[in-house]
């Protein structure tokens, strides 16, 4: 049986470093979409080296980003990359077995990531992200900095398959993604008027240090599991204390 043609999408800014992997392990997909928005490195033609079909559009956000590159592709089915991303051997396989005759509007992706100078262990825990999916049943939600596909119709995780975020090579590269991370959410969370910020800065952090490093069994990584878990329990207190700083800001002014 025939599967369902399939076209990869990634958007790109100075990626060099990165794409060339990404986009080897995808070779076999009918179609690959590139929108760039402005690099001034090797990325551009690294993408036309691998067929990519590529376009330009400057960069205002990442959700609306990446609607406009799935908006390009040519077929139904979408598989989602980010350019630091590299599908795991076997998972082409799972995933051309999952678009033969598919009765689901979507398939999550189990999420290995790069932790520093090696890669998360496969039996600690992979969080799953809707990556592949049928586009006439889904687009990009309006969340800011954390943007995801959304799907209306059952969605399936494919347990044997999964990709490597081969973004952070380091610790301070980590930091840093941190604190920009952060930063662009101030403005949503102030929107949800989200409550008990002062609380939420004390006692999540060490609640999240223990569900990643013992829950999620990050311990199984070493050193570089104990090291990803503090900074993404530091993530969790500096999203929460900029938060209450940016009230406390607004309040004097006011």
């Amino acid at each position: 049986m025939a599967r369902e043609p399939l076209s990869v999408v990634v958007i790109t800014f100075n990626n060099a470093d990165t794409l060339d992997a990404c986009l080897a392990e995808v070779a076999w997909a009918e179609e690959i979409v590139v929108l760039d928005s402005g690099s001034t490195d090797a990325t551009v033609a690294i993408a036309q080296r691998h067929g990519a079909r590529v376009a330009t559009h400057p960069f205002d956000d990442y959700g609306p980003q990446k609607q406009r590159a799935i908006d390009l592709a040519t077929h139904d089915w979408i598989l989602n990359l980010d350019a630091d991303e590299i599908l795991s051997p076997g998972t082409r396989e799972v995933i051309e077995d999952a678009l033969q005759a598919p009765r689901h509007a979507g398939f999550r992706l189990p999420r290995r990531e790069r932790m520093f100078w090696t890669v998360q262990h496969r039996r600690s825990w992979r969080n799953g992200h809707l990556r592949l999916f049928d586009r006439r049943r889904g687009r990009m939600n309006d969340v800011e900095v954390h943007a995801a596909v959304e799907v209306e119709g059952p969605v399936r995780t494919l347990h044997r398959a999964d990709f490597i975020n081969d973004g952070d090579g380091d610790i301070a590269t980590r930091v840093e993604k941190i604190n920009r991370y952060t930063t662009g959410m101030v403005a949503y969370k102030l929107r949800k008027r989200q409550r008990f910020t002062g609380v939420r800065m004390v006692l999540y952090p060490p609640v999240f240090f223990l569900r990643q490093y013992i829950g999620k069994r990050y311990f199984l990584n070493g050193w570089a599991g104990f090291i990803a878990s503090v900074t993404g329990a530091f993530y969790a207190f500096l999203k929460y204390a900029k938060l209450h700083e940016a009230r406390q800001t607004r309040r004097q002014r006011d």
